[in-house]
């Protein structure tokens, strides 16, 4: 009986087995079809005919961006003509606006953090008692190129001083620059003739921040540059968030006077982006132009007359260099000492597990 059910069951299995690979082939041909469907300016072996395939492409994703922003400023003109509130615009993900919680980000009302910050080693530069007065030196073998970007540092910096390294020790260049009332120093290293370090030790207690140095461009290969000029500069630090950053950002500020002259229009900016700070030196300008106002008569906008001129105040930036930036490699509690110094902070690789956890 058992045998008999089996030969009475195979065709039925056989047919099953032919349904199936039908729905198989079928799945296969459509998977083939929108393989050939999909096209791509890589595909093209040609190299001339690749390059005009994707300028043409290019250029039609361009119209298309064009096209939605026209409809999108559409719609907002309308939304307030009828006295409506215009519809709200996505906001893009980014790894900025996606980061980690953290709980050591400041916040406004944070009475520790103010009490915090009268009572540390910056308050007495930034409530202008003391003037801030600045030593540079070198490591013992530096390059062609640390110089020329020592020269550019003593050019944005105010009451900054130059010495020359010798055979000195660290320790002793700190004794002595502690005597002389400097209130920071800081070391440039290089390597393989190339700026690659920052070491900034606030005088005379310490803190000791490491920054690794990169993307150095100096003023004489800046396009266009300006050279700037003796008046005491504006600071702008941005996105300094968290406690650390908060520190690091206090330890910048202390490098500069606390009265920019606002004549010579002198703008240094730190920009945190990623625990990445980005330094750029700029002068900028106020110009005023004439801007034509028009009344258009007809719908069309063909007949129209010029109603009047108003002026248009426009800024402008002028780069004076350098140009570099800093990572953040370690904070360490007083004075250089590579023995017994306690560390605030120092950067391990093991901390780099996420693209989106910052500690600036």
């Amino acid at each position: 009986m058992g045998a008999k059910r089996k030969k009475e069951d195979a065709p039925e299995m056989a047919e099953d087995a032919d349904i199936d690979d039908g729905g198989s082939r079928d799945r296969r041909n459509r998977q083939k079809v929108e393989k050939k469907e999909e096209f791509r300016p890589s595909m093209i072996k040609n190299k001339e005919k690749r390059s005009a395939a994707h300028a043409k492409l290019k250029h039609q994703k361009k119209l298309e961006k064009r096209k939605t922003k026209k409809a999108r400023e559409a719609a907002d003109k309308q939304a307030l003509e009828l006295g409506e509130e215009p519809p709200q615009r996505s906001v893009p993900r980014t790894i900025e606006n996606t980061r980690e919680a953290d709980e050591t980000v400041c916040k406004p009302d944070d009475a520790e953090l103010f009490v915090a910050n009268d009572a540390d080693e910056f308050s007495s530069i930034l409530r202008r008692e003391r003037a801030p007065k600045i030593l540079i030196t070198t490591c013992r073998f530096h390059s062609t190129r640390g110089p020329a970007f020592i020269s550019e540092l003593l050019s944005v910096i105010p009451n900054a001083h130059y010495y020359k390294r010798g055979t000195y020790d660290l320790k002793k260049i700190v004794e002595y620059a502690t005597k002389e009332d400097f209130t920071t120093l800081i070391v440039v290293h290089t390597s393989r003739r190339e700026p690659d370090a920052l070491l900034v030790t606030s005088l005379p207690s310490g803190p000791t921040a490491h920054f690794k140095l990169s993307k150095l461009v100096l003023r004489k290969e800046i396009k266009n540059h300006g050279n700037p000029t003796g008046h005491v500069p504006e600071l702008v630090l941005n996105n300094f968030t968290t406690r650390l950053g908060h520190r690091v950002g206090r330890m910048i500020q202390s490098l500069f006077p606390q009265n920019p002259d606002f004549r010579g229009r002198r703008v240094v900016t730190f920009h945190n982006q990623r625990d990445y700070i980005f330094f750029r030196h700029h002068r900028y300008i106020f110009e005023t132009k004439e801007s034509k106002q028009q009344d258009s008569k007809s719908k069309k906008g063909k007949d129209a007359e010029d109603k009047s001129t108003g002026q248009q105040v426009i800024a402008r930036l002028q780069e004076c260099g350098p140009r570099f930036v800093l990572k953040l490699k370690s904070l360490q509690h007083g004075t250089f000492d590579t023995r017994g110094g306690e560390y605030e902070w120092v950067h391990k690789p093991e901390m780099d597990t996420s693209r989106r956890r910052f500690f600036l």
